[in-house]
């Protein structure tokens, strides 16, 4: 659905993207993380089509998407920063996007009104507290029955409770028609549980690319009690990212499946080891730890 080749766009000079090349699959539901000024929300509007790149390409369905109107109107967006003329209601709003959306669905606008209930469509939607303008951006985008739904830290805002019935609804929409998610979030709890594909950006390139099954298969996290208390001498092929200990127990985060590194650390005979699956929080810090970032001595 989306495909980027070694886009670059740089602002007074400086490279907010820096031949980033990237692929999203149709019917992804695509997270996308990085420390802030990674470059994320400038990735997105081009996506979006609101700015156009230095060089390279951004493709969506194939097609450069940037002035081109057709490619456009499969997209629906909700950026961080929401936008609205300024008297216009919920209604106001839907009229202005059905002129844009040939898909626009005026029978689940109607539908949808009972899990939007607490906004008032008929009020300016400057009016409305920040979660209820969230609330009616989501309304009102997943009317657009889009192909591509491109999210900027989209649940800010949101309650619990609202929080699940707009993932709910968001997957429902990804499985039921195939609609492609890709979604720029610091909440990397919430995008573990939503997502299956992920890419973390640093510096404006792209620094890894994976299902999240796979990125979650390929590093791990030993606890170990070896027989004696000092960390033994380990083979310099063991791609160990991070060491702490407490105690007795020592914590290895090491690349790799957990069968392969729990085999390797069998042969220390250690008299306790467990294996445990890193959380994406705890991948995109220490996949960020090679790259001079902030948190290279962070203990988990």
């Amino acid at each position: 659905m989306i495909e980027t080749k070694n886009v670059v766009k740089r602002f007074d000079g400086v490279a907010a993207l820096d031949g980033l090349t990237m692929e999203v699959p149709d019917g992804a539901v695509y997270g996308l993380v990085g420390p802030n000024g990674a470059g994320k929300s400038t990735l997105l509007r081009h996506v979006t089509g609101v700015c156009r790149q230095d060089s390279g390409q951004v493709l969506v369905g194939g097609e450069p998407v940037y002035e081109n109107v057709a490619a456009k109107a499969r997209i629906a967006s909700i950026p961080d920063e929401l936008y609205t003329f300024l008297s216009a209601s919920t209604r106001d709003m839907r009229d202005f996007f059905k002129g844009f959306y040939p898909t626009f669905d005026q029978k689940r606008y109607e539908a949808l009104k009972d899990v939007f209930s607490s906004i008032d469509e008929r009020l300016p939607i400057r009016r409305l507290s920040k979660g209820m303008q969230k609330q009616a951006a989501f309304w009102l985008a997943l009317c657009c029955r889009p192909d591509l739904l491109v999210l900027d830290e989209p649940v800010d805002g949101l309650d619990p409770v609202m929080r699940r019935q707009v993932w709910s609804l968001m997957l429902q929409d990804a499985a039921e028609r195939g609609m492609t998610v890709l979604v720029s979030s610091h909440n990397l709890r919430e995008l573990e549980d939503v997502c299956d594909h992920v890419g973390i950006l640093s510096k404006g390139r792209l620094l890894l690319e994976r299902s999240l099954a796979d990125l979650q298969g390929d590093i791990v996290k030993m606890q170990v009690v070896f027989q004696q208390r000092d960390l033994p001498e380990l083979p310099p092929d063991l791609k160990v990212l991070h060491v702490s200990q407490v105690g007795r127990i020592h914590t290895l985060i090491v690349r790799g499946s957990a069968d392969e590194v729990t085999n390797r650390l069998a042969v220390y005979a250690p008299i306790l080891m467990d294996a445990l699956p890193l959380t994406l929080e705890e991948i995109f810090i220490y996949e960020l730890g090679g790259e001079d970032y902030a948190v290279r001595d962070i203990v988990l």
